[in-house]
């Protein structure tokens, strides 16, 4: 019982450790911490903060003893020694567990094969992270001997740009860098469309761009339609145009993405709407495109925006890890770039933004030497892939209809 209020005290103060936990509310002994750890769990769940607070306006705070008793767990919180007292909790549920198999057992006369069955569903529950290089090398022992086909991630739609990344891999977080008018919104929008039309659920956060404004860039580009006339299409495409229309929503249609447009979304409330897709669409993966990173907002708010925006990356590459999906966030460059001669970003244009290259296992710059130049006729755009922890650097050619909103090979280069 000591355990599971140190455990839900802890929690109390340090509310990011409810999903940093395999526990489960049927594992706590006290109907009271059953009760709180739900409410605690539904609320986070939410989005929302979990603190005394919310709890008592949240449920019928007698459910799990009232305000005081809350005030009690509190002062039993120990972060240091969260995770003992949580495997306490959990050793504690399975020998209660494994004691009511055995009786049962013998009560009904079970086989020895039911027996151990029913104990192995005890130990399930715990997420282990260990693995034994024996058993990791036995999986790719006559590698070199078999050809294997190797696994792709989500297709980017540019040749050269799935060669250096083979795609935009699980796991992985991927920040799109540039400064303003390069083109970062409508370079995201390609690469989810491109990523539903293979397979994927593209999740697009959008804490600036209404969901309207997104939709119409999408049909743009998708139909090869001047965004200006998105404006009254009835009256300013003309009538082949207008013939495009439909065929260019029924493929768009086929992409499957997702649109959150809410501004000032915190990472908890990107997971839980991402989870909630992922369980809707079960036989798509996600893929999450964030639009724009300094847009997220922060769950604690500190003076130090470089330390806010380290927690920010590290919980986007957590929500990766956690889903197995690519994670693709937009940033904006800092003035500093426009002070070089040579206007193109590099990766010390970063090092000025708390961990970002750090956190990132890619990181990709736009560039479009048009916006300096002021030549309407030139259309080309440079990918410029500054890191990538698992495959080449270099730049990609590109060609970018900024009427449009096209992204297309540049056949020359």
């Amino acid at each position: 019982m000591q355990a599971e209020k140190a455990v839900l005290g802890t929690m109390l103060k340090e509310p990011h450790l409810i999903n940093e936990t395999n526990l489960q509310v049927d594992q706590f002994e006290s109907v009271y911490h059953r009760e709180l750890f739900k409410a605690m769990k539904e609320l986070d769940a939410k989005g929302k903060a979990v603190d005394v607070v919310t709890l008592i306006t949240y449920v019928n705070p007698q459910l799990f003893g009232g305000a005081n008793y809350l005030t009690e767990l509190q002062n039993l919180a120990n972060e240091k020694r969260f995770e003992d007292h949580a495997k306490a909790v959990q050793d504690a549920y399975r020998e209660k567990e494994k004691r009511n198999i055995i009786s049962t057992a013998q009560l009904e006369n079970w086989d020895i094969d039911s027996i151990m069955s029913e104990l192995n569903k005890i130990q399930d529950d715990d997420v282990s992270d260990h693995s034994d290089i024996t058993g990791l090398t036995i999986d790719v022992y006559e590698a070199p001997y078999h050809k294997v086909e190797m696994k792709k991630g989500a297709n980017t739609g540019l040749t050269r740009l799935n060669l250096m990344t083979n795609g935009l891999q699980d796991a992985e977080l991927t920040i799109l860098a540039a400064r303003p008018s390069m083109g970062k919104s409508d370079v995201m929008l390609h690469l989810a469309k491109q990523a539903g039309w293979t397979g994927y659920l593209p999740i697009i956060f959008s804490l600036e761009m209404s969901r309207v404004s997104l939709r119409d860039r999408l049909i743009a580009s998708t139909g090869s339609f001047n965004r200006g006339k998105m404006r009254d299409p009835h009256s300013m495409l003309s009538d082949g145009q207008k013939e495009k229309w439909m065929p260019a929503i029924n493929r768009l249609s086929e992409t499957k993405i997702q649109i959150f447009d809410k501004s000032g979304q915190t990472l908890p409330e990107i997971r839980m709407k991402v989870r909630k897709m992922a369980s809707q669409h079960k036989d798509r993966k996600p893929i999450i495109f964030i639009d724009y990173l300094t847009l997220i907002k922060p769950v604690e708010n500190t003076n130090n925006m470089h330390l806010q925006i380290g927690t920010i990356t590290k919980g986007l590459k957590a929500i990766a890890k956690e889903f197995n999906c690519p994670v693709v966030v937009l940033a904006q460059l800092s003035r500093g770039v426009e002070q070089r001669q040579d206007k193109r970003p590099m990766l010390s244009d970063l090092r000025e933004s708390g961990s970002i290259e750090e956190d990132a296992d890619v990181a990709m710059f736009l560039y479009r030497d048009a916006y300096y130049s002021k030549d309407d006729n030139d259309s080309s755009l440079e990918i410029i892939v500054a890191k990538n922890r698992n495959g080449a650097v270099g730049t990609v050619f590109a060609t970018y209809n900024k009427f449009t909103g096209e992204i297309t090979e540049n056949d020359g280069q």
